[in-house]
């Protein structure tokens, strides 16, 4: 098995987006940050403080995009249980999000 940055991510965004261990990963980024046991020590100026920012930044953005995902789907889930359609509307097409996965 290689080690690479790009394995990582992918183990943890998709354990972020697994809901058994959403809370974990989300608790254990946040000891990690808070910890002073790092894997770049933050003694060194800027060094040290590239895994901690990295890491927040991944932290953020997959927690808002699954809040957002959320959000979307539970604004679409009341509008069809509510049957709001606006009047004159008669279209059944339904848009589908795909990830995309690049092959190498």
């Amino acid at each position: 098995m290689k080690f690479s940055i790009q394995s990582i991510y992918t183990w943890y965004r998709n354990s972020l987006r697994n809901p058994k261990y959403r809370w974990w990963v989300i608790l254990g980024t946040l000891v990690y940050l808070a910890s002073p046991i790092d894997l770049l020590p933050d003694i060194f100026p800027i060094v040290g403080q590239i895994d901690d920012v990295f890491l927040l930044t991944l932290l953020v953005s997959e927690v808002s995009g699954l809040v957002i995902e959320g959000w979307k789907a539970r604004k679409g889930d009341l509008s069809t249980e509510a049957g709001n359609t606006p009047e004159g509307s008669t279209s059944t097409a339904s848009t589908i999000d795909v990830d995309a996965v690049s092959i190498k």
